[in-house]
């Protein structure tokens, strides 16, 4: 094996896992803005990383996904993880994906006592 079948193999195998890592991030345009919900519910699962953070909330007996901010964002602010931790009750303010799968993109949140814009 040479150098460069070594380098062409590692640059495929890089762009496989780029590829990989942008299609399982949420685009805008997969979102209806046209259909905005605001569910309050309690937290039943919640993750507090990179590249946003994420709850789970039951809504009517189903589980939503909501994708929220980057954590960074969300603590400058006011959000702490304390405040969408699991048990805590939460509102939350946006939008459905367009087909049908049980997601939500969080533009707001009320959690904490407090309301903060996650966009």
């Amino acid at each position: 094996m040479t150098l460069r079948t070594t380098l062409a193999g590692g640059a495929l195998a890089g762009a496989a896992l780029i590829a990989t890592a942008a299609a399982a991030h949420h685009g805008w345009s997969s979102y209806d803005a046209a259909r905005a919900m605001t569910p309050t519910a309690e937290v039943v699962q919640s993750h507090w990383g990179s590249p946003h953070g994420s709850i789970v909330i039951v809504v009517d007996g189903q589980r939503w996904d909501v994708v929220l901010a980057p954590v960074s964002r969300m603590q400058a602010r006011g959000l702490e993880q304390a405040d969408i931790a699991v048990g805590e009750t939460v509102t939350v303010e946006g939008y459905p994906r367009r087909d049908g799968t049980p997601e939500l993109r969080a533009e707001r949140i009320t959690a904490g006592g407090q309301t903060v814009e996650l966009r």
